[in-house]
């Protein structure tokens, strides 16, 4: 191993302690990685402190796991996502390959709580200050289902944090709340059996770029790829955490590299920053997520209710609830539109999967839209066919010549089109509540008719 600072030796040395330490459990070390400049920091001491330990005592077994989770918000910038990508996968290679007990993992939201299928699907705004449901469903639920279940597994856990004194007064102030003086140690705040660990806390930024820029990567990746990104972004020297701990650690206003569809920004630096460097083809994914910004507060793309039916219109009739329907199609449109076009230059960027897209028509049927699908828009723009029939050809014929009246088929289309479709998701509950609200509408319908 190469000389190293004093100050960063002492930080190896302390990891080797804590990593030796005696417990009933060996409990696994969680590592929360971005891809960042401190999360990287952080994953390159702990592989130095694991390799040290065997060059040290080459008898010895490294009998403690490290995870490195990385949290794919399915929204990350299509730069960074592409960047962390490779770096997880030459991870993961060498650590095979150097026989380190390191395993990556990913973790993504539950389907029905990524981003789109909140705003399109749900009609949920997009976040702002005082509506953030993005944290919750798409950070601290993934990884807290994650952590959950090595805990069950393995009884207790330690999450490795990246945060750093030097880096704001909130987050010095978050870690100081935690601490336990006199203890590396501190109990993490919503996790049960769960404890927290900041080893680079110390360290300043100076630091922070001197490990990155002169000490090579130990999985071998090269840093200087990093360094060119962070380069070519702005001047803000922060990035989401990955592993969200509490309200401290909610806000990525600060943040270099985020969501590109953050509307909780007044401006997206970052993406701003790369458009003027070269990477022009990212423009349009920089319009849309201003315009989402500009239309969220406009009445008429806003219900007068929200989602569980409470009233959210004000005294002068502006409109609070959640997207209408229309708006929710129209900004499908634009986003597959958009994807399509992104993809004659990067053919690997989806910006919105099959899954979600299916999950969307789901919700729509739910919300009483049998008119306009998915299927419809996806084929319109891509010419081609989404595969998300609700039955098949010969089923549907039979099923029409079996009703003498065209409507009792389409309610029936529809009714099978709310059973099928509901087992795709994570929450199966509300099927019988579906069905009966579509049939009392029809019996409505049919009345008014009459």
């Amino acid at each position: 191993m190469q000389k190293l600072p004093t100050k960063i030796l002492f930080i190896v040395d302390e990891l080797i302690d804590q990593y030796n330490d005696d417990d009933r459990y060996n409990r696994p070390w969680i590592i929360g990685f971005s891809g960042g400049k401190d999360s990287t920091v952080l994953l390159t001491l702990v592989w130095l402190a694991l390799l040290k330990i065997r060059e040290e005592n080459p008898l010895s077994q490294l009998k403690r796991k490290v995870y490195v989770v990385c949290n794919d918000t399915m929204v990350e910038n299509p730069i960074i996502e592409e960047y962390v990508s490779k770096v997880l996968r030459t991870i993961q290679n060498a650590a095979k390959e150097q026989q380190l007990p390191i395993i990556v993992k990913t973790t993504v939201p539950q389907i029905e709580d990524t981003f789109w299928s909140c705003v399109i699907g749900k009609g949920y705004p997009v976040p702002n200050n005082s509506f953030r449901f993005c944290t919750d469903k798409m950070k601290i639920k993934p990884t807290s289902i994650f952590i959950t279940s090595q805990i069950s597994e393995d009884g207790e856990a330690i999450i490795l944090i990246g945060t750093r004194l030097a880096e704001s007064q909130q987050r010095a102030k978050s870690i100081k709340k935690h601490d336990i003086k006199g203890h590396r140690l501190s109990k993490h705040p919503l996790n049960p059996n769960t404890y927290t660990y900041a080893p680079i806390k110390e360290l300043m930024l100076e630091e922070v770029w001197y490990i990155i820029r002169d000490i090579p990567s130990p999985w071998g990746f090269d840093n200087q790829i990093l360094y060119r990104i962070y380069a070519n972004a702005s001047a803000d020297d922060y990035e989401c955490p990955t592993l969200v701990m509490d309200e401290t650690h909610r806000s990525c206003g600060q943040s270099r590299f985020g969501c590109w569809v953050c509307t909780v920004v007044k401006e997206d630096k970052s993406m701003t920053a790369q458009i003027k460097n070269g990477v022009e083809w990212m423009k349009p994914l920089l319009d849309f997520r201003n315009k989402l910004v500009e239309n969220r507060n406009v009445s008429e793309y806003r219900n007068e209710t929200r989602r569980n039916g409470q009233l959210a219109i004000d005294e002068s009739g502006h409109k609070m609830g959640n997207y209408t329907m229309e708006y929710r199609i129209q900004m499908l449109k634009e986003l597959i539109a958009i994807q399509k076009d992104i993809q004659k230059y990067r053919s690997s960027i989806d910006l919105i999967t099959s899954q979600e897209l299916i999950a969307i028509q789901v919700m729509w049927y739910r919300d009483g839209n049998f008119s306009t699908t998915v299927n419809d828009i996806y084929n319109k723009v891509y010419g081609y066919n989404l595969s998300n029939d609700n039955i098949e050809l010969q089923e549907r014929l039979l099923l029409e010549k079996s009703c003498k009246n065209p409507t009792h088929f389409a309610l029936i289309q529809e009714l099978l089109a709310l059973q099928k479709n509901k087992a795709l998701l994570m929450k199966k509950y509300g099927l019988q509540t579906d069905l009966e609200s579509r049939l009392d509408s029809y019996v409505k319908e049919i009345g008014n008719e009459n």
